[in-house]
């Protein structure tokens, strides 16, 4: 401290010392209090001074815990003694933990971005906790350099609000691994204009769940792809317009039927896969996914899934799994296969 803060600022002072030194395993006295108040703030306070503004704390409301017990004087006075003080926080220290982990994981934000809101949420907790996570490091590798994120979130929440289009651009990764807009056959920025019904998170990743101005179905956007994007002045078009949403927005299904949130329509699936796998086509499919035993080590498995997204499923666990219908995607698995061993073959 360059000057000695005034005697007004001694409860502050108080709740700054608690917020960073207490917590549930870590309590003060109101001597330990004193302390750290004269080496933080240079303020020397008696404990009397300390009692009275940390039960002015918990008149203002502030929830602290402390432990309370009976002492008896020399003279057989029997005294209240208030110790074992701590600041009790909105979060635990796991909960911190869990949401800075998730921000480590993200694929969506920046990694400026993502190291700013983990010292927010470090600050959550007190000094103790901070020095446990002080070791957690994401890789510095970033490819998601849209900073504009944050903002499209915002314009995204209250276009939803408002039941307003929004128009923007979609941009792709170049060589070079740096994003730009799509462009139309003529070399312009192609542009978009979308009714927006819905945000969601899956893989890591936001997308908005939307339909474009013109088509006919529901199509899926990321949302760190987004930029420059502005709300019209048009009203939205119903989502109960469109097929298959007359009840609106069945979210879980949603998201079980558009594993790599592809656009386009969903179809009935059937496939066979080893028994081995079903904790995997859980996790993809979620309890919608209808099991029957084949024999010890097969189960059949029937899903609605979209179909561009079941294909590349089915490609990537080609080795454990066999599509029996539609036809059509079962012809199109076959063809694929064929073509991948042709490529391997004639090396």
């Amino acid at each position: 401290m360059y000057t000695i803060p005034p005697k007004k600022m001694l409860i502050l002072n108080i709740l700054d010392i608690l917020r960073k030194y207490s917590d549930e395993n870590h309590r003060l006295s109101a001597k330990e209090i004193g302390d750290l108040l004269a080496a933080e703030y240079s303020q020397k306070v008696d404990r009397k001074a300390i009692k009275r503004n940390l039960m002015n704390l918990l008149d203002f409301g502030y929830e602290l815990e402390f432990t309370e017990s009976k002492r008896t004087g020399k003279n057989g006075e029997v005294e209240t003694i208030y110790t074992d003080w701590y600041f009790v926080r909105e979060f635990t220290d796991s909960e911190i933990r869990l949401l800075i982990d998730s921000l480590l994981f993200s694929k969506t934000i920046s990694y400026n971005q993502r190291k700013e809101i983990i010292e927010k949420l470090k600050g959550l907790s007190s000094s103790y906790f901070q020095s446990r996570v002080g070791h957690i490091r994401t890789l510095p590798m970033d490819l998601s350099a849209n900073n504009q994120i944050f903002y499209t979130i915002d314009i995204l929440d209250e276009a939803i609000t408002l039941g307003l289009q929004v128009k923007f651009v979609y941009a792709e990764y170049g060589i070079d691994k740096k994003l730009y807009p799509r462009k139309n056959d003529d070399g312009t920025v192609k542009s978009y204009t979308v009714s927006p019904y819905q945000m969601v998170a899956t893989n890591g990743r936001y997308y908005l769940i939307c339909n474009r101005t013109g088509y006919p179905e529901v199509s899926n956007y990321r949302v760190d792809r987004i930029m420059n994007i502005t709300i019209t002045d048009q009203p939205i078009l119903p989502l109960k317009n469109l097929e298959g949403y007359k009840n609106g927005l069945d979210l879980p299904k949603h998201m079980a039927e558009h594993v790599y949130m592809f656009s386009g329509k969903s179809v009935c699936c059937t496939f066979y896969a080893r028994r081995y796998l079903i904790s995997e086509v859980i996790d993809w499919f979620g309890e919608s996914a209808q099991l029957r035993e084949i024999d010890n080590d097969t189960v059949q498995v029937d899903v609605n899934v979209n179909e561009k997204a079941m294909y590349c499923w089915l490609i990537q666990y080609g080795e454990h799994t066999e599509v029996i219908a539609p036809q059509e995607l079962r012809d199109k698995v076959a063809a694929a296969v064929l073509q991948i061993a042709e490529k391997y073959s004639a090396k």
